[in-house]
């Protein structure tokens, strides 16, 4: 319900403001297109301001093009960004913890790291459900509005291997908005 108000005041933000602020939004906004559609992310800058600067960067060098989901645990998450496929791998540049309030909920954006806190780099994960006991460990820097359907059909992983997935989806291109926008 929260990310459907934040949305609907975003809409209406853009509609009030004119143009100035539908373009902001398109800033902040993900298209990842998966083999099922379009999945509309929008970018948490005000929780996150250093990963969604990260995500953009990559998206726009077009590194998740391609990249697989390597890890999907039914009923908790699907995670990507690895482009070995591996769970092991990144882009090279870690980022320090953005730790916020937020809560893991089913649409939730965060990212994946190792043990250490400040060890997120290009990985990320989009929750099917709440879990609590991710708040406050990872960084959340967007939330699914819409295309979580597509997300739900994401080949599952083995459960009995941590959720490895064996001939994985892979994510078809992953864009910031405002650029798929202009290069219409």
């Amino acid at each position: 319900m929260k990310a459907f108000l934040r949305g609907l005041v975003l809409v209406i933000a853009a509609f009030t403001l004119g143009d100035t602020a539908m373009a902001a939004d398109l800033e902040n906004t993900l298209y990842l297109d998966v083999p099922a559609g379009r999945v509309v992310i929008a970018m948490r800058p005000d929780l996150a301001p250093q990963h969604v600067a990260q995500i953009k960067e990559l998206a726009r060098r077009g590194f998740y093009d391609g990249v697989p989901f390597h890890r999907v645990i039914a009923g908790f998450m699907a995670q990507t960004g690895d482009p070995t496929g591996t769970g092991a791998g990144g882009s090279g540049h870690k980022l320090k913890a953005e730790f916020s309030n937020e809560k893991h909920v089913r649409g939730t954006v965060s990212m994946a790291r190792a043990s250490d806190p400040n060890s997120a780099d290009s990985q990320f994960y989009i929750m099917f459900a709440p879990a609590p006991s991710l708040d406050g460990q990872y960084t959340i820097w967007g939330e699914v509005t819409s295309g979580m359907e597509y997300i739900d059909q994401i080949k599952k992983g083995d459960q009995a291997r941590n959720g490895a997935v064996t001939n994985p989806d892979k994510i078809v291109k992953m864009q910031v908005a405002a650029d798929a926008e202009k290069a219409k």
